[in-house]
Parts: C-alpha cells; structure tokens; sequence
C-alpha cells in the first residue's frame, strides 16, 4: 500500500512555540499551524525568516487558534510567496485580524526603537548593521484577506479526498482540535490536538475530545507537570493583589492578549465585586488586550455557563468601575508617573515584545514591586529567565537588576496538564496506531512519552524538526 498521507514536523519539535507541520497528501501540501518561534533572539530571527520549504509550495493552512506561537508567522508565509487560504473557526479569524497587524506594528516599532540605540553605538564605531523587522504592517494586511472561516463541526473539503473538521479545544476563544480525513487510498484519519485546553477554566467552554483517529500530533506543554486546582488561583491572586498593594508596589502583569487578559480581568472583576482585593485602579495597557476583548464580545458563542449569566443580567464580564483600557502610547507612558499601588496589565505574554517591556523596565528595579508571571514562558524568554529568578536580566539590551518580587500563577495555564491530556486521550486511545508529540520541551515529552505507553500502550515519537513520517 502506498502512503497516501507524509507528515513532516518543522516546529514545536523538541520545543514549545513556533507550532508548524507540514502535511503531504498527494500532490497537494498543507500547513497544520505557521507560528513564531520564540526564544533566543538571534535563534528566534534566523529560524522565523528562513522558512524550510518554498512558501509557493504550499496550497493552504489549516489554523488551530489565534495563539502568536501559532499564527504569528503566516505574513513571512505570504511575503515568501504563499498565496491560499487560511482556514480557521470564525473567532480565530477575528482574532486574528488583530493579532497580526498588532504583531507586525511591534516588529516595525521594536526595530525602529533598536536602530536608534544602533545609531548611537554605530557611531561610537561599537556597532555595524542595522535591524530590518520580520514582517511589516502591509504583509500583515495582505495575510488577512486569505482567512477563510469554518464553524465547528462542519466538515470542510481541502483536496478532492481530503477532508477536515475542527472540534473545541477548550484553550482560548476559538482554539481548536482538528481531524483530517485523507480518503484517496485506504482511510487514513490524522487528528491534531492544537493546544488542549483545561476544564473549568474562565470564560470558554470545555475542550472536548475528536472522534476516533489513526494517528495524532500531540501537544505536551504540561506532559510531565499537575496543576493545581483553577479555584486555586482565585485566592493566589487576591494575596499577590494585597500584599503588593501593603507595600504600596505596582502589580506588572505581563499577559497573552489572547484569553489570558481576558481571564485575569474577570477574576479581578469577582475579587472587586466581593470586596477582596483593595480599590485600586486596575489597567489593561495593550491595544491588542482591547482589540480582543471586544472580540470576546462579539463572539459570546464560544463562553461557558458563567460567563454567558454575566450577559443574562446584562453586566459586561470584561468591564467594572476600577478598570481602565489604555490604548494610546501617551497614556501609557503616563502610567510611570503614578504612584502606586495599581495593576497594570500588558502584553507580551512571555516578556518578548511590546509594552510590557518599558513596563519592567521602569518597575523591575523597585524592591515595592511585584511581576507576576501568568503562564508558560519558553525556554530562554525574558518571562522565564524572571521565573527562574535570574538576579540580572537584559531589556531593550540594557542590564536591569531584578529587585521586584516575581510571582507565578501557574494555575491559570490554559494548557492541559498531564492527568488532563491523560483523560483528553482516553476515549482516542484505542484507534490510535501512533502518536506524536511537539510542542514540549524534551524532557516534559519524553516523560509524557512513556506515560502514554505505559498507561494505553500507544506507540509514541517525539519528532526532531525536520523529521518526516509515512502515515498508511
């Protein structure tokens, strides 16, 4: 028997952001995800503009969610040559619509504030070149127009025998699972997690399990971890608030736009309602943060029970007489002339680009202060070198002394953690023939690898990138 699927794993092999697989199924070639890598930022460049295949090759992406891990590197796709469509549900394409015009914004404004220390330096005879952004705005706005929307549940043709659904992962508003059904010779079903949500979380729907499958891409951000209880975080949150606030500290948030803020503003919202937390002004700084919240809005389809009785009593989840939504760079710069205590949300989630980082620069010194960690931070980010507390860490290339206190809140990771992606796969487990997992750092995978062995007696691999298999 011929293969009649090839599948070929360019990102989030080995590690956690940069999600990109590359699916063959005759003579058509489609992309499952095309996402920044993050890290390092020279490794980070070099991989995000040098793309492993010609862009021309590929005839259309199937999207799982609007995570920038996921889909912040589709305009590179198009400024290389891709030209069809993007297929995702039809919040992920309004998300996306802001994601990525606010992703190519930072790239342009970060290289344009870069070159001005460049200018200075190169001057001083201490430096050569100049810094070109990854992508600009009008790569971006040509990007947009390929999204092509698809519902949940609808089955949506790719090829004359290749089919896909996409299913709720329960991760952010919109995130998807997807199966793909390749008919063309023998029937050989292929199932992609995306990025599995965890139940109970704010604001979105559980993630539910596809229906049976051959073979799977696996995520295992969490394989090898537990998280502690969701109703955990309520209280861990209200002490962070609290003792910062006793200090008369500043709370720095750094938060994805994309359901982290979302959920951190309708936990502060309970806390104020319940009069838990002291009344100080609360701040989401980040335009994106605003864009996406209003898509939250508009997209109410996609909420759990709770936050849909918000709307029954025609109360806005996402908004209370404390909060402020900053938008404009002038009035964020504002904010360094308060004095606290407040909080002040912002984007990036993993401390790489944006607001956040003029945030930390100003606060990070301050011994009053508290950064509080609010989700996974890929190996060599700025966000996890403050969660392993590096007494020195390097922003905008300057060396700041971390005197503020670093807090996490693990408990609001809107991945599956391992007991979670244990019972997400339980009712795939006996079709599966083999399963691959990415988008986890080695050991994490290695551990869940023999996890899922021991437990279903699943033939596992943890694929390198540029690793390819013949699926029959």
């Amino acid at each position: 028997m011929y293969p009649s699927m090839k599948l070929t794993f360019w990102g989030a092999a080995g590690t956690v952001t940069g999600s990109m697989h590359l699916v063959e199924s005759g003579d058509k070639r489609f992309l499952l995800d095309c996402g920044l890598f993050q890290g390092r930022r020279k490794d980070a460049d070099r991989i995000n503009r040098n793309l492993p295949f010609p862009a021309s090759s590929i005839d259309a992406v199937v999207l799982s969610h609007a995570h920038i891990d996921h889909c912040g590197n589709l305009p590179t796709l198009v400024k290389n040559g891709f030209s069809g469509p993007i297929f995702t549900t039809p919040a992920t394409v309004d998300l996306c619509n802001s994601m990525l015009r606010d992703t190519a914004h930072i790239q342009e404004k970060d290289a344009e504030f870069l070159n001005k220390r460049l200018e200075k330096r190169k001057a001083q005879g201490l430096e050569n070149g100049l810094v070109e952004p990854l992508y600009t705005m009008e790569e971006a706005e040509r990007t947009l127009p390929l999204f092509q929307p698809v519902p949940y549940h609808t089955p949506h043709l790719l090829a004359p025998q290749l089919t896909y659904v996409a299913y709720d992962a329960g991760h952010i508003l919109g995130s998807s699972s997807v199966v793909l059904h390749d008919a063309s010779n023998g029937r050989v079903r292929l199932a992609f997690s995306g990025d599995v949500g965890r139940p109970n979380l704010p604001i979105i729907r559980h993630p539910e399990t596809p229906p049976a499958a051959e073979y799977l891409i696996l995520e295992s951000t969490y394989g090898g971890r537990l998280h502690k209880s969701v109703d955990h975080v309520v209280n861990k949150l209200a002490d962070v608030v609290n003792r910062t606030a006793r200090r008369g500290g500043r709370i720095i948030v750094p938060a994805f736009a994309v359901g982290r803020t979302q959920q951190l503003v309708l936990l502060l919202h309970q806390l104020a309602d319940e009069k838990r937390i002291p009344n100080i002004p609360i701040f989401v700084d980040s335009p994106l943060g605003i864009n996406i919240t209003q898509v939250h809005r508009d997209h109410p389809e996609c909420f759990n029970d709770e936050t849909r009785e918000y709307l029954l009593h025609s109360q806005d989840p996402f908004g209370f007489s404390r909060l402020q939504y900053v938008r404009e760079a002038a009035d964020s710069k504002k904010l360094n002339d308060l004095h606290g205590p407040f909080v002040v949300i912002s984007a990036s989630g993993m401390c790489e680009q944006g607001r956040i980082l003029h945030h930390l620069r100003n606060n990070i010194e301050d011994p009053r202060n508290t950064v509080l960690i609010t989700g996974f931070q890929a190996q060599d980010t700025l966000g996890r070198k403050l969660v392993e507390k590096w007494p020195e860490v390097r922003i905008f290339g300057e060396p700041m002394r971390v005197r503020a206190e670093i807090s996490s809140l693990d408990e609001l990771s809107a991945h599956a953690d391992q007991g979670e992606l244990l019972e997400w796969i339980r009712p795939l487990a006996p079709s599966l023939r083999k399963v691959f997992l990415v988008h986890g750092e080695p050991q994490q995978a290695q551990t869940f690898a023999k996890l899922l062995h021991s437990t279903y007696n699943l033939e596992v691999a943890v694929p390198v990138p540029g690793q390819s298999f013949e699926l029959v």
